[in-house]
Order: C-alpha cells, then structure tokens, then sequence
C-alpha cells in the first residue's frame, strides 16, 4: 500500500473503535483510548510523510518543467497531481499534444475528464454542498474573473448529484402548523409539520454549445484556453444565468424560478400614487418574511430597471445611488454597484424589463450540479474535415429544486395604469 492508502486503513480503524463505542452508547475503555491515540499519531505521521513526498514531487516536477519548457510558462504546466488553474489549462493539459497531432484526421475525437477542484470533489464525495465545475464554486471562480459581481447561481443553495442520478426528488413546504415553543421541564413538547407537502422531482437538465478552431489557431494552446475561460464558460454563464431565472420547463429546458407555482407577486401602483421601483421591492422583502419567516437575501433586477433606480435624483438633483463622481452630496467615492435596500444585488438580462426577483435564494433553492464542465472536442462535426476545422464542446449538467415557492416575490416594476 501507498502512504496514502496507509493513512486510510489507519484512519479507518480507529474511526471503527470511536463508532462501535458510540453505537454501544459506552465509554471507551483504557485500552481502547490508548488504541486509538496510537493510531491518531500514526496518522499524522502518515501525513508528514505525505506532505514530504508532495514536495520532492514538485522538485521533481520543477526539474522537469526546467527542461522542457525554457521558454516560460506553459498552458500544459500543471501536474497530474495538481488541479488545472481553469477549465481551458484542464483541457489543455489532458488534449493539447493530441490537438496539435490530429490536424488532418478524419473523424477524430478528444473527451477529456470533467473539471474539478480537490476541495469540490471532496466536498461531493462526503455529501457536502459544493460544486465541482463551472459556475459555483470552480465554475463562479471563473466567471467572477470576467463578470464582475454576483451572478444567480451565487445565491442560490449549493449540492450535488452524485454520477448515475438523473432527477432530484424533495418536498415543496407550504403552510406550517405549530411551532418550537419554551417548554417546561418534563413538560409536553409541541408538534411541528407542514400542511400537505408536495413531493416534486426535478430533472437534471444539459445546457451545452460548441465553438470551432481552425487548426492553425490550434497549434497556439494559449489561445485555446483563453477562447474556453473566457468566451466559451462567458457564454455558458449566461444561458445558465437565463435558465434558472426564466426557463419555461418545456422540453429540456430547466423550469426556472419566475415561472414557478406557488411564488409570491408585487405589483407597483399607478404614476399618479407616487409609489417608485424602490417602494415596491421594499414591500416585495416585506412579502418575502411575513409569508415565510425568512428574511429576503437577494434581488435581481434588469439593467434598465437599475439604471432608472441608479439615474433617480431628489429635489435638490442630486443621484439617491451617488453621482458619477461621488457619493450623495459629494461624500465618498460613488460605488460601482450599490445594492438595493442592502441586498446583494445581481443585474443581468436574464430577467425581462419591468421585472424583478426579490427572495430568500439561500434557504428556499438549491442548485444542484452533477460532476463539472466537460469539453470534448472532434473532427467529424459536418464538413469540419475538409474544412480543416475543429469542433469543440463544453456541457454541465444542472437541476433546480425550489422548496419554498413562497419566499420568491415576483416584482413588477413598471407602474399600473
């Protein structure tokens, strides 16, 4: 075995001692705890002996780098061991010599592992919320490179779905009936469940698209990994971003949270009443906390919904939102984006003029992802042979599961008649 196997089948072994206790409802005796102190010390020592092997691997591995590329830097730089800094080095790592060696054949085809983080896999691995792909915690870091500010996705819930799942079953919570309560010792505890909960399945639902190089742009990797991190996941953001906000559910589109059953609506009165796009949201966060309990965390608003916010003067003319010099009345610096009624704020296009979401995303919806982004790429899409052309694909796998329908208030911002 392998120092790291050995470390596991330690751990192991006196993770079983503390669990057999536990389920025994005893103590551990004398022998047992001075057991598992041994192997707790075997383990860290594994560890030293990991972390010592880690770094004659990177020496080895900087040698090597030395006297391969001379030159500088390369696409290609990480090692096997180390995760690639982003979806375009990951696929150059793993396809790039074969990229450069395909030029000409007929019919040839690259797949390539899916893009995860350690920290994402793992988190996968032990149920925990992460995500190891593009768009929440690999994917958002590399969109946020290019889009500045929060995006959808960051905020909404976070899980996974394990390879081989293709759905996503849970309970819509509508009225609840009782509550926790202060009670007395010995005393009788209260009830607490929700009136008629709906069981609902969503599907895991594939948003994909491809782009194509011709194969002198494929002798340049540079290129290759800045056209996937920066146009091809810009792209697969944004239709992401469009999906979860106002995709219909027909067909393979996700059902997306404006057009769920059962959420709340805001409308705003008439110009005569006086009442602004921001009095409206604000009566939206109202909604949002009497009907659930939870406290709105987010709103989105389309930007030219935002520009009438951030363009809005007082009487004295001067910017609520700060003008393009300062802040109000000249205190401070103007912010790029200031939030509206303090709530991260996300302006995108992917919900329509004269509408806004205000929400508890955190704890109302989760975004599920299964695995990460995947790009593949082949010669055999249409005439891409003789063309001398090559097709490349990136794909993610998301659902979308909305427990609390009413903690989502759709506002409409343009007045009533």
């Amino acid at each position: 075995m392998n120092l790291r196997e050995k470390r596991a089948a330690t751990y192991a072994q006196a993770q079983k001692i503390v669990t057999d206790a536990k389920a025994a409802n005893v103590e551990l005796t004398a022998d047992q705890a001075k057991e598992v102190q041994g192997l707790v010390d075997q383990v860290k020592g594994f560890d030293k002996d990991i972390a010592e092997a880690l770094k004659s691997e990177a020496l080895i591995g900087a040698i090597d780098a030395l006297g391969a590329a001379p030159e500088g830097d390369s696409p290609t730089d990480d090692s096997d061991d180390q995760p690639a800094k982003s979806l375009g080095n990951h696929f150059v790592k793993h396809a790039g010599p074969r990229l450069k060696s395909l030029q000409g054949v007929n019919g040839a085809s690259i797949t390539v592992p899916e893009f995860r983080r350690k920290a994402a896999a793992d988190a996968q691995s032990t149920g925990a919320a992460g995500y190891a792909g593009v768009l929440t915690q690999v994917d958002r870091t590399i969109v946020q490179a290019y889009r500045p500010g929060p995006v959808i996705a960051d905020l909404l819930g976070k899980g996974a779905i394990a390879d081989g799942n293709n759905s996503i079953s849970y309970f819509v919570e509508k009225a609840r009936e009782g509550n926790f309560a202060a009670v007395a010792e010995g005393g009788t505890k209260p009830q607490l469940h929700y009136v008629d909960p709906e069981p609902v399945t969503d599907k895991l639902r594939k948003i994909a698209g491809f782009i194509q190089f011709t194969d002198e742009m494929l002798t340049d990797l540079d290129f290759v990994v800045s056209e996937i991190d920066q146009r091809l996941l810009y792209d697969l953001a944004m239709q992401e971003e469009f999906q979860l906000l106002s995709g219909t559910g027909v067909g393979a589109n996700v059902l997306g949270l404006l057009n769920r059953s059962g959420i709340q609506t805001e409308l705003r009165g008439n110009a005569a009443s006086g009442d602004t796009i921001a009095d409206t949201i604000f009566r939206a966060i109202t909604k949002v906390q009497t009907a659930t309990g939870l406290t709105a965390d987010g709103v989105v608003v389309n930007p030219l919904d935002y520009q009438a916010l951030r363009l809005t003067k007082d009487a004295n003319d001067q910017y609520y939102g700060g003008g393009y010099f300062s802040g109000q009345y000249g205190n401070g610096a103007v912010p790029g984006s200031p939030s509206i009624w303090g709530l991260p704020t996300v302006v995108s296009p992917a919900v329509v003029a004269g509408t806004a979401l205000v929400a508890n995303f955190s704890q109302a919806a989760t975004l599920y992802r299964q695995g990460g982004v995947q790009v593949d790429s082949t010669t055999s899409h249409g005439d891409n042979f003789v063309n001398g052309v090559v097709t490349l694909r990136a794909k993610e796998r998301v659902a979308l599961a909305v427990r609390k329908p009413l903690a989502f208030v759709k506002v409409t911002t343009t007045p009533a008649a």
